[in-house]
């Protein structure tokens, strides 16, 4: 008998695994490559104090700017956050905490935290605030600075396709953090515009093996929101 990791909707596929204060990461760059489903979901969820790990933070009232407007979320691991007013109205008035960390420094903090490696020397801020309070040591005569990796109790990951086993392939730059976001999870829920039955997929072309991926949801028509779109004025 064939175990399928396929959930009727977001919200079923999210129950019972989302608590207060839980740690989230979610893939994404801007508002391309977003779980838009699986964010919506969390929302409903209702739950308060979260901690979120992600290149950014969405926009005013879309992607994960959707819980800045509940105030669920308490902490942002973020590396820009520029799109969004309600997260810089809440950081300033002292309402929302930021850990800003460089971008690549947060995409090696992710994938190692899924390799099982607590931390790794970087020379990308040493000697600036990147690294204060940190541990720095030289090596060959160069300065590094010691960075923690990052784990969740929850990753929420978006996939171009998927099958029933979990296995994600994403669509060009919409992969951008989504891999190293699914390692990092405990548990990791998926969604995918596309869903196959296991043993479909080419197993060349898969992106993120099944063995990281516990749920998958089926969403076939995302909204996919330009974050700015730019036209031509002739």
């Amino acid at each position: 008998m064939l175990v399928t990791k396929l959930y009727p909707s977001a919200a079923v596929a999210l129950h019972g695994l989302i608590d207060e204060g839980a740690t989230l990461a979610v893939g994404g760059f801007g508002l391309c490559g977003i779980p838009e489903a699986l964010i919506a979901a969390l929302r409903d969820t209702g739950a308060k104090k979260l901690t979120v790990i992600s290149n950014n933070a969405g926009v005013d009232g879309f992607g994960l700017g959707q819980l800045l407007t509940t105030k669920q979320i308490r902490k942002m691991i973020s590396s820009y956050v520029g799109e969004n007013k309600e997260f810089e109205r809440q950081y300033l008035s002292g309402e929302l905490e930021l850990e800003f960390t460089p971008q690549g420094t947060l995409a090696e903090k992710l994938r190692a935290g899924g390799c099982g490696i607590p931390a790794f020397f970087t020379r990308t801020g040493y000697g600036t605030v990147v690294a204060e309070g940190k541990e720095t040591r030289d090596f060959d005569g160069k300065g590094y600075v010691m960075e923690r990796s990052l784990k969740a109790d929850v990753s929420l990951v978006k996939a171009w396709k998927a099958d029933t086993a979990g296995n994600l392939v994403f669509r060009k730059t919409a992969r951008n953090f989504n891999p190293l976001v699914a390692m990092a999870g405990a548990v990791c829920v998926a969604e995918a515009e596309i869903v196959v039955q296991a043993g479909e997929l080419d197993p060349d072309q898969i992106h993120t093996p099944g063995i990281y991926v516990d749920r998958v949801v089926h969403n076939p028509t995302p909204e996919k929101r330009i974050e700015q779109r730019t036209v031509r004025t002739d």
